[in-house]
């Protein structure tokens, strides 16, 4: 093991995926697993215990998503470098953890030298997206972003909820929700309620119970 080695942080619930990791990084000279939980405070409490060079952070994760847990871990040290390692390509699922500060975005199904080269590319402070992610980042950063309550309004209306039900819902006129929609709809490029729906559900924007 080189004294220099990329000391890494796993963060994934999922026991036999995270063991995968584990074992991809053993396989390489210049790495070394530090440390590694199946949830997004556990491993806050990790790093800043380890202070690991590089975090792979899958997004769904208990107790704190792994989006909440980007977010915790680099408000106390915004040099942070994550990398998130996911099943979700939902456009809105890479723009939230691009935001949050994620340094790069990867699909469980990349090859092992994408996960290995993205690795080493990000312990040297680049940032490193795959073309699929690029593209479909691209696309999200060209739509506008919701308010809280458009994203509230456009959850109930996903349910199925009637103006009516919606206003009574948020405690907010039934104008204000017909007000609401027009601009969602703006923001979405689509022309009704259906075409709404369809679209939360295809970004990832609202999902599915």
């Amino acid at each position: 093991m080189s004294p220099k080695a990329i000391r890494l942080l796993i963060v994934d619930d999922h026991p036999a995926f995270r063991a995968g990791l584990v074992a991809l990084v053993a396989d390489q000279a210049d790495m070394q697993v530090i440390a590694e939980c199946g949830d997004g405070q556990t491993a806050i409490e990790l790093y800043r215990r380890k202070r690991p060079d590089v975090v792979l952070m899958d997004l769904r994760l208990p107790v704190l998503s792994g989006v909440e847990a980007i977010i915790g871990i680099r408000k106390e040290f915004p040099d942070a470098r994550v990398i998130v390692v996911t099943t979700y390509d939902l456009d809105e699922d890479i723009y939230r953890a691009m935001q949050s500060g994620a340094k790069s975005y990867l699909m469980k199904d990349m090859s092992k030298d994408e996960i290995v080269g993205t690795i080493r590319a990000v312990n040297l402070g680049r940032e490193k997206l795959p073309s699929v992610v690029s593209d479909r980042l691209a696309e999200r950063r060209r739509r506008q972003d919701l308010t809280l309550r458009e994203v509230e309004v456009l959850q109930l209306l996903v349910k199925g909820r009637s103006n009516k039900e919606i206003a009574s819902a948020l405690s907010i006129a039934e104008d204000t929700v017909k007000s609401h929609l027009k601009t969602l709809f703006a923001k979405l490029g689509v022309q009704d309620r259906t075409a709404a729906a369809i679209s939360a559900i295809q970004h990832g924007i609202v999902r599915l119970p």
